[in-house]
C-alpha cells in the first residue's frame, strides 16, 4: 500500500525556517519531520511512499538522492573509475520514495490528483507533512477495511484550527472547514482511501484543495468515516510547536517514537 505525504506548502508561519527550505524538511532531532512520519508509517509495514513535491521540492529531493551518504559512513574512491561504498546500513532499507512534483502553487487536492499515475489504483494512505503522532496506523487501516466506504480520516482532540468532524456513530456527517472554535474531533489526517476518491472527488483545479468541496462531498455522499484516535497529535505551524516538538525528542519521551 503507498502512503502518500503532502510536502508542497510554504510554512509561511514558520519563515526563519522556511525561507531555506520546505516546512516538512525542518528537523526535530536533527532529522526531517517528513522523516519522522515515514518512520512511523514504516514501522506498521507501510514503506512505500509518495511525496507531493512543490515548495522548493529540490531539499527533499537532495535529502533522498543523497540518503545513502547521509546515513552511512562511506570509503570513496577517486579517479578514472570512482566508486562509493557504503558502511554499517540504516533500518530504512527497503524503502521506496517517489519524489513527485506537483507544482509550486497547486492547493492539496490537486497535489493528490497529480500523483494519481503512481497509486496503482489501489486503496492508499495519505498525510500532512507536518503532523506527527502515536497513531496506530494498523488499527486505522482495519477499520477502514471494515466499514467499506470510501474514505477514513482519523479524528483527534488538539487546538481548534482545523477541519472540524461533526460525526454520527463512526461516520461523517459533515466536514466544516476550519471553525473558529471547536470542542470535537478535529482532521487529524492520517487518511486512507479507496481508488475512487481520486476519480471521483478530485481534479486538476490548482486552487483544489482537499479540505474543502473533496471531503466536504465525500462526507455528503455518506463515504466518510472517522477512526477516534485519543493519544498523541501535534501539527507543527509555529516555532512554539516546533520547540514543544523537538523539547519532547530531546528528553526522550516522544511518543510517536514506536520504533528502536
Amino acid at each position: 500500500m503507498k502512503v502518500v505525504i503532502l510536502c508542497g506548502g510554504q510554512g509561511t508561519r514558520l519563515r526563519e525556517e522556511t525561507e531555506v527550505r520546505p516546512k516538512p524538511m525542518v528537523e526535530i532531532g536533527g532529522r526531517p519531520i517528513l522523516w519522522h512520519i515515514m518512520k512511523l508509517y514504516a514501522e506498521h509495514g507501510l514503506n512505500e511512499f509518495v511525496l507531493c513535491l512543490g515548495y522548493k521540492g529540490h531539499v527533499i529531493k537532495d535529502f533522498f538522492v543523497n540518503y545513502e551518504a547521509r546515513m552511512n559512513d562511506c570509503t570513496v574512491r577517486l579517479g578514472q573509475k570512482p566508486a562509493v561504498e557504503f558502511h554499517r546500513g540504516h533500518r530504512e532499507e527497503g524503502w521506496t520514495v517517489t519524489l513527485a512534483e506537483t507544482g509550486e502553487q497547486a492547493m492539496t487536492g490537486a497535489r493528490v490528483h497529480r500523483v494519481k499515475r503512481y497509486l496503482d489504483g489501489e486503496t492508499f494512505c495519505l498525510t500532512y507533512g507536518d503532523g506527527l503522532g502515536d497513531v496506530k496506523i494498523a488499527e486505522l487501516l482495519r477499520f477502514h477495511r471494515a466499514h467499506g466506504k470510501i474514505g477514513t480520516v482519523t479524528g483527534v482532540r488538539p487546538p481548534g484550527r482545523f477541519g472540524e468532524l461533526q460525526i454520527a456513530g463512526t461516520q461523517v456527517a459533515s466536514f466544516l472547514e476550519k471553525p473558529q472554535v471547536t470542542e470535537g474531533f478535529i482532521n487529524g489526517g492520517f487518511f486512507v482511501f479507496e481508488p475512487e476518491f481520486v476519480e471521483k472527488y478530485l481534479d486538476d483545479r490548482e486552487d483544489l484543495t482537499l479540505e474543502s468541496e473533496p471531503l466536504q462531498r465525500l462526507a455528503a455522499d455518506g463515504e466518510l468515516m472517522v477512526w477516534e484516535h485519543e493519544g498523541f497529535w501535534q501539527p507543527m505551524d509555529t516555532y512554539r510547536e516546533w520547540k514543544l516538538l523537538e523539547d519532547l525528542w530531546q528528553s526522550g519521551k516522544a511518543p510517536w517514537k514506536i520504533w528502536e
